[in-house]
């Protein structure tokens, strides 16, 4: 895939990101403060598009089975 779909992917996962850490912030709560950082931060090491989906999917799914 090119480097438009990574593009696009990143800012989806930085978007959700955003959201994570400011619900962890919020809330006070540590799983999906890190989760959220996570997501901001990964797309920059990962160049592969689809180890990035994947990366990036299991982040998001973290807080869910990781719970406080």
């Amino acid at each position: 895939m090119d480097e438009s779909t990574q593009l696009i992917w990143s800012v989806l996962f930085g978007g959700i990101g955003i959201g994570y850490f400011s619900y962890g912030k919020k809330q006070k709560a540590l799983v999906p403060l890190l989760a959220g950082i996570a997501l901001l931060i990964f797309p920059y090491f990962i160049t592969n598009t689809y180890s990035m989906i994947f990366t990036g999917l299991t982040l998001m799914a973290l807080p869910y089975f990781i719970k406080q």
